[in-house]
């Protein structure tokens, strides 16, 4: 049988987005099946490389601060994101977040992927918006 778990004070890994994470809920940690959930602490003047996640929706909450992210096919679309802002991306959209301001900014990540780099699909460096 199933059983619950409390995963205190998730350890820091550096994605291959580029990005630093801590670790929260995922297959590895609680044994999840179908989600994982992780925060993000996103430096001033911090960026992700341009990338998907190949079958897998994402959900994130906007913590404190703000970031913007382009996405779409050739992420020729961008938006802002502020504190207490939601996001969802689909499954296979390419994105690219960052935070063009001074301020630490942090989110919480939930994906439909139960193991948080498997699904990461980078795309090239010449891609990048920024």
């Amino acid at each position: 049988m199933a059983e619950c778990k409390v995963i205190r004070g998730g350890a820091a890994f550096h994605g291959k987005q580029g990005m630093d994470y801590f670790a929260g809920i995922s297959a590895e940690s609680a044994g999840s099946a179908g989600i994982c959930m992780h925060m993000l602490v996103l430096p001033p003047g911090g960026k992700a490389r341009p990338h998907y996640h190949e079958s897998h929706e994402t959900a994130i909450f906007q913590l404190q601060g703000s970031t913007s992210f382009y996405h779409g096919p050739n992420l020729e679309f961008l938006d802002s994101v502020a504190q207490g802002d939601y996001v969802y991306i689909p499954a296979g959209v390419p994105h690219q977040p960052f935070n063009p301001t001074d301020q630490i900014a942090r989110a919480l990540i939930a994906r439909t992927d139960p193991n948080e780099q498997e699904s990461v699909v980078l795309l090239p460096d010449s891609a990048s918006r920024l």
